[in-house]
């Protein structure tokens, strides 16, 4: 059974995430259900918008997509299962597709919208956020980097924000994401279904009259907002340095309570891959989507198949982060190496080596 529901609806191709005992994680098979969907609607001249919504246990929204499903990536990477490498392929195409859509691609972004989440929003044409949205790209916390995309949206925020975000995997609320670039209109929660019923209620509107309807009263709603305690001004004069040890050390010179919770935070994260994913957004701040993606798609190769550091399956610093989150949930992830001031050049450059050719690259062909 599918975990994706689709239906057209008065010209609206609407989609909903069904998957809600997992955070509607993406599992494969719904990677593929939304691609082909998706290129099924944009070739069809019926369909004239999209839209995409999660569910809860009770039943639409209250959340919308917690990522990947990390179960299967550690499973799959300690099998040495060719279903891995297919996964990400699939997901970074569909995240392009959708990036690149040619038609209205709504995303109504309640609830849990990480990883995985984002990759399927951040493309959107309208990305809706409400008061119960806990947005994060939280992937350092699992040996791992910000993917689909993240590369290319993070390190387009303001500042040096895309930084910060992306080494501590910082949740934001709907309102602060609207701040920061990844989202466009906060609403309150118990006006969305309203918002998204209308879409297709009435067939004697046109979609662009519905639509237009619709980003009305998305103007119209006047969100209270206060800054979060940690966007700190701290957060440029830190996170803007060339390296992480420069990071950590302007840390500790700021020496203020924000300050020592990032550092304690950043201690908690992978030493190697804090290295990889500052690189990561340094160089995709000067690249197109599709470069970016197949730049991940290098990255994530080499994060389960650690070639360079004679690492793989269990030894991989993915697979022990996924370990120690969600299947021991000790909580205790053994890094390799285990200290920030530890990581050599040496060790994060062939990160960003491509294992294929520019013509047998698996995402060559994205423009």
């Amino acid at each position: 059974m599918s975990n994706i529901r689709s239906e057209i609806k008065a010209g609206i191709g609407l989609i909903t995430l069904d998957r809600p005992k997992a955070l509607n994680a993406l599992s494969l098979e719904m990677v593929r259900d939304l691609y082909t969907v998706l290129v099924t609607w944009r070739d069809n001249p019926e369909v004239e918008a999209v839209a995409i919504r999660g569910s809860n246990k009770e039943g639409p929204f209250g959340a919308f997509c917690a990522g990947g499903d990390i179960r299967f990536f550690h499973s799959a990477a300690v099998a040495n299962d060719s279903a891995l490498e297919d996964f990400f392929t699939e997901e970074y195409r569909l995240n392009h597709l959708i990036f690149s859509y040619p038609k209205p691609y709504i995303a109504f972004m309640d609830g849990i919208v990480m990883g995985g989440g984002m990759g399927i929003s951040q493309g959107a044409s309208i990305r809706i956020v409400t008061e119960r949205s806990k947005l994060a790209m939280p992937e350092t916390n699992i040996g791992l980097f910000p993917d689909v995309g993240g590369g290319y949206f993070l390190s387009r925020c303001p500042g040096a924000s895309g930084e910060y975000l992306a080494l501590t995997g910082q949740m934001m609320l709907g309102a602060d994401a609207i701040t920061l670039g990844l989202a466009d209109k906060l609403v309150d929660s118990a006006y969305i279904g309203t918002l998204w019923d209308d879409l297709a209620a009435d067939p004697s509107l046109s979609v662009a009259n519905r639509l237009s309807t619709l980003e009305e009263r998305l103007e119209a709603s006047t969100p209270v907002y206060h800054q979060p305690i940690w966007m700190d001004n701290g957060i440029d004069s830190c996170f803007a340095k060339a390296t992480v040890p420069d990071i950590v050390q302007a840390l500790i010179d700021l020496d203020s309570d924000w300050a020592r919770d990032c550092l304690n935070t950043l201690r908690q994260r992978s030493p190697l891959m804090l290295h990889v994913v500052l690189e990561q957004i340094h160089r995709a701040r000067h690249m197109t989507l599709a470069n970016d993606l197949r730049m991940e798609r290098d990255l994530v190769r080499h994060c389960f198949y650690t070639e360079h550091l004679d690492r793989s399956g269990h030894s991989s610093e993915t697979v022990e982060g996924i370990r120690a989150l969600a299947i021991d949930k000790d909580h205790s992830p053994q890094w390799n190496p285990s200290r920030i001031e530890d990581i050599t050049e040496e060790m994060v450059t062939p990160f960003f080596t491509s294992p294929w050719s520019d013509q047998e690259h698996p995402l060559a062909d994205l423009s």
